[in-house]
């Protein structure tokens, strides 16, 4: 009898926390709907801002305006990471042809993030297709000495999570100019990363460094590479050459900082839950959804819980991370500090995928059981939010190197729908007539309920 009076009071206790739950989380959906500020402060960002490649004066710009945006909403804590960061500029716009013969057929392209200029009066040689790494390296120096390399791999449109797509058609980009250096080609198009088929190139990061063999490097558009593709196959590959111009510079680096705003634990101080996004964007757009969704997603998870007078146990933080597009300073200097005031993180979520519809959430290095029991704790709860997908999975780059630095830490990515994400990222489209209001309020709340619950019931 004591035992069934127990499990009753059990029961009854779980039922009633069930309950608090719920009210809190709708109150926090409430507000964020209805009252949501992050959709308005993501277009002064891009509006009066703008793009924020790392060492520009607009990245700076972007610090003050966002330390001051935390400091306005009253959180506990606000304050910056010194970080060094590299600092790369475009130049004057590219100007790339296709010749054909004495035709000379005009094609958009973007320098890669990093890269090194043309010489001034550009690059004409004849073009080598090549589909992946291992067929460059096939090929040799006797075929790609001398050659521009057009790594023109598709992305495999099979899979149902886009990013996966991006992830297998990702090293030609990264890696593909140094490869091709490597056997002596003298520049090198890379095939834009996306899905869609259109007229505009994305630009995006590729490895530079000492030691690294440095040729100009940039993007190519869908529709041209298809074009070029075409052009080479029907005709005799002498007649077919490429041209393109580019004056882009790597600068010396520059002082930037993460922003840092943090509502502080009521029980536990100094045990921390960490969201956050990137603040630092690429240069031909406003940086948008990559990634000015996720900083303004991250502040108002803060925002929210302020406006409903909710008071955490645990540290909440929203970290603002510079220089992930093109160097990966401000994730790595923040866990480097983080370890050196032996911090301890309970969590860490970052947003970093677009203000998409939200889907859930992936966990970084767990296992099925972890995951299983994850989703016998918040799966129903988040239901009727649309969610409550929660998997294994990646996390972030800026949160990544807490991995190493701050054991016990919980790594965890934000997943909105990934459908239309690469056909904006890292293009003139990202711009914040492309992000829908209802959808960005939802995610900043889903990320919001569930920190409110890993507060609340751990992990």
């Amino acid at each position: 009898m004591k035992k069934f009076s127990l499990l009753l009071a059990a029961l009854f206790t779980a039922s009633l926390l069930h309950a608090q739950d719920s009210l809190t989380i709708r109150k926090i959906y409430d507000e964020a709907l209805v009252n949501g500020k992050a959709y308005e402060n993501l277009r002064y960002l891009c509006k009066n801002i703008g793009g924020r490649l790392s060492g520009s004066a607009n990245a700076q710009k972007a610090v003050e305006w966002s330390k001051k945006l935390m400091e306005n909403y009253g959180f506990d804590k606000v304050y910056l990471q010194e970080v060094m960061v590299p600092h790369w500029v475009r130049g004057e716009k590219e100007t790339a042809f296709i010749i054909d013969g004495k035709t000379r057929i005009p094609v958009p392209i973007a320098a890669l993030g990093m890269t090194i200029a043309t010489p001034k009066e550009g690059i004409t040689a004849n073009v080598v297709e090549v589909r992946s790494l291992k067929e460059l390296e096939t090929l040799g120096e006797s075929v790609i000495k001398g050659k521009i390399v057009f790594f023109n791999r598709p992305f495999d449109q099979r899979f149902i999570e886009t990013g996966h797509a991006y992830g297998m058609a990702g090293d030609q980009r990264f890696m593909g100019p140094a490869a091709a250096a490597k056997y002596g080609a003298v520049g090198v198009i890379v095939r834009s990363l996306t899905g869609s088929i259109d007229d505009y190139p994305h630009t995006g990061a590729t490895l530079s460094g000492s030691g690294t063999q440095q040729i100009p490097a940039a993007a190519i558009s869908t529709k041209a590479a298809d074009k070029l593709s075409n052009m080479l196959r029907l005709r005799k590959l002498p007649l077919i050459k490429f041209y393109f111009k580019q004056s882009c510079q790597l600068l010396p680096d520059v002082l930037s900082y993460n922003v840092i705003g943090e509502l502080t634990g009521t029980e536990n101080p100094d045990k921390f839950i960490s969201v956050g996004g990137h603040l630092d964007s690429w240069d031909l757009a406003e940086g948008a959804h990559d990634d000015g969704t996720g900083v303004m997603q991250s502040a108002e998870v803060l925002r929210l819980f302020k406006a409903i007078g909710y008071r955490p146990k645990n540290s909440v933080r929203a970290v603002f991370f510079m220089n992930e597009e093109n160097g990966h300073k401000g994730g790595t200097k923040y866990a480097e500090l983080a370890a050196q005031n032996k911090e301890q993180h309970i969590a860490a979520i970052e947003t970093d995928e677009g203000g998409f519809t939200p889907r859930g959430f992936s966990f970084d290095g767990v296992s099925k059981d972890f995951i299983k029991n994850i989703n016998d704790k918040y799966k129903a709860i988040l239901e009727p939010y649309e969610v409550d997908k929660l998997t294994i999975g990646g996390s972030g780059t800026d949160i990544e190197p807490m991995k190493e630095k701050l054991p016990g830490v919980v790594l965890i990515g934000y997943r909105p729908d990934s459908q239309r994400y690469f056909d904006i990222h890292h293009t003139p489209n990202d711009v914040f007539e492309n992000v829908n209001k209802r959808e960005l309020e939802l995610g900043a709340a889903g990320m919001a309920a569930f920190i409110y619950l890993i507060d609340q019931h751990g992990l």
